[in-house]
């Protein structure tokens, strides 16, 4: 058995999903899978996002009168380097149980390349290079950012170069090919 949360990662990253919540799904849908306890805020009437800890959820609409349109997720793993595995809601622990305060990317790559789940390199966005590296998954449109070398301001003191920084989905394969433009 992989030990801990590598088992969640593993799975987010080869599903794109988080409990088989989909980054399309409806605020009430994730709710559902991921329980009341979380953080609404929002920017204005045409976009919400919902923190439950270690996952967050960002919905946009037309107008205020419209229903929300599932647009991504992102796990903030390097929220979990400080605070530790109770930021983490109880329907993940759940499921995975302990979560560690910090994930070695060559770790969660070596279990997924095993799985048969390639994550290559994608150019980084050019604010956050070196600092952050970005490698991806094409099937299930999943980014993992890793820190790439340590920056003071620019990376937290909790993370070592090698940890995995955060987890999106969806990266689709137009973002990455935006990437590479921007990347010369």
């Amino acid at each position: 058995m992989t030990p801990h949360s590598l088992a969640f990662y593993m799975d987010v990253v080869t599903t794109g999903t988080v409990l088989g919540v989909r980054p399309t799904d409806s605020p009430g849908r994730v709710t559902e899978v991921l329980g009341p306890d979380f953080s609404q805020n929002s920017f204005d009437d045409q976009s919400m996002f919902r923190d439950y800890g270690l996952a967050e959820f960002f919905w946009h609409r037309a107008r205020a009168d419209h229903s929300w349109s599932g647009h991504h997720f992102t796990l903030q793993v390097h929220r979990l380097a400080p605070r530790g595995g109770s930021l983490v809601n109880e329907a993940l622990r759940a499921r995975y149980g302990r979560f560690t305060p910090r994930v070695r990317f060559e770790k969660l790559r070596r279990l997924l390349h095993r799985r048969g789940v390639p994550l290559p390199e994608i150019p980084e966005i050019p604010g956050n290079a070196p600092y952050y590296r970005t490698f991806w998954q094409p099937d299930s449109q999943v980014a993992v950012s890793v820190i790439g070398t340590y920056g003071e301001y620019r990376t937290p003191d909790k993370l070592r170069v090698g940890d995995v920084y955060s987890i999106q989905a969806p990266v689709t394969a137009a973002e990455v090919e935006w990437r590479k433009g921007l990347a010369g």
